[in-house]
């Protein structure tokens, strides 16, 4: 639906049905304005130094860590992602994996396709009356909570933020406290320098023994030798996996992990999100960032840029300018803009570190030629006229 979306506003829309190598990237590039990517897709600073015509660059997935955000920001390239749309789509996952490690119903399924009759309670249980710990209290992590309080579960949850609780979720003070009282373990945090390897056989020894780790959010979280030590000791009861520190570029590739073949182990190819509603939705956010910045320069939603969203003014040219967050620029571009005797209807400026996003409505004769000069400032990194 992306594609339509975007075609509808006139725009060119080619598929790629891989995920192109950094030099296939650099290759490519030279021919559009617009980079959409899922999550296999590495966009590098070279990537993105070789192709500084690039408008925006749009992750259809959650994470962004296979962009060079800092790269992108240097050269004035806002990138969009979508946080929220595929939120619900995971969070019935992991309730879905919650009942079936608490049932084993993973194992019970396979032998009963091998013709085996396992009709026993023993290990099986419910999970109402059960606490869930979730670590990550962000767009899923919060969802989860309350659809796991709907099913009769305690709720405890720690987050590196402090985050309002909802429903009768409680807050913990650190890891431990959540790992060492709860039945369930569910991991919802993204892929950073202090998240890798965050998971290790220190913080599965803090759990009960008997739970049950569930990681829906990045494969580099957690060190699966040692998670298949406390699998083998039955110090766990069972996990259920979905993404993996290696994992394979396309479903033709063999997928290879150690937590193969051990019981009540639940593998799934990174599906949390990959529903048709999930996938329907995140194109359609992305699209829409996408329209937004290409046809009135709104970087709302944009995770490395200054976020600005200016309704257009009336028979006014907008100039979009990207410049070096230094002391002075704004009045560089004022003087510009007075020497050529143009009105400024609206003019909006927003700053990060490192940068300054400026949005100008302006009356004038020969807005081109204003933008050239506005360009030609040391301190410019990208202007643009709509």
């Amino acid at each position: 639906m992306a594609k339509e979306r975007l075609e509808s506003e006139g725009y060119k829309v080619n598929l790629i049905s891989y995920a192109p190598s950094e030099a296939e990237l650099i290759e490519l590039l030279p021919k559009y304005q617009v980079l959409g990517l899922r999550s296999k897709t590495e966009v590098t600073a070279q990537v993105i130094e070789k192709n500084p015509h690039l408008l925006t660059i749009g992750a259809f997935c959650i994470g962004t860590n296979q962009i060079d955000l800092r790269a992108a920001k240097s050269l004035g390239v806002p990138v969009y992602n979508a946080p929220h749309s595929n939120t619900r789509s995971v969070a019935e996952l992991v309730i879905a994996e919650m009942i079936a490690l608490s049932r084993q119903l993973g194992d019970r399924n396979t032998k009963a396709h091998l013709g085996e009759w396992i009709k026993s309670a023993d290990g099986s249980r419910e999970v109402r009356g059960k606490t869930l710990g979730i670590v990550g209290y962000g767009h899923i992590g919060s969802q989860l909570s309350i659809l796991a309080e709907s099913l009769g579960l305690r709720v405890i949850f720690y987050d590196i933020l402090k985050k309002l609780p909802l429903g009768n979720a409680t807050m913990a003070k650190n890891l431990a406290e959540v790992f060492e009282v709860s039945d369930f373990v569910s991991l919802h945090v993204p892929e950073t320098p202090e998240t890798r390897n965050m998971i290790t056989k220190r913080e599965l020894a803090w759990m009960k023994k008997g739970s049950c780790l569930i990681n829906a959010s990045r494969g580099t979280v957690v060190v699966i030798e040692d998670l298949v030590v406390a699998l083998r000791s039955n110090h766990l009861a069972g996990c259920a996996i979905d993404v993996f520190p290696m994992e394979p570029s396309s479903n033709k590739e063999k997928f290879i992990s150690p937590l193969q073949n051990i019981p009540n182990v639940i593998l799934t190819p990174h599906i949390g999100g990959s529903t048709e509603e999930a996938q329907y939705a995140i194109g359609m956010e992305v699209a829409e960032s996408f329209r937004r910045y290409l046809k009135i320069g709104s970087t709302s939603g944009a995770v490395n840029f200054p976020n600005v969203d200016l309704p257009l003014g009336q028979k006014a040219s907008r100039v979009l300018n990207v410049h070096r967050n230094e002391p002075g620029v704004l009045g560089e571009i004022n003087g510009l803009i007075s020497k050529a005797g143009a009105n400024i209807q609206a003019q909006f400026l927003s700053t990060d570190e490192k940068i300054g996003y400026l949005v100008m409505d302006l009356e004038v004769q020969n807005v081109s030629e204003l933008a050239k000069e506005i360009q030609g400032l040391k301190r410019s990194l990208r202007t643009r006229v709509l």
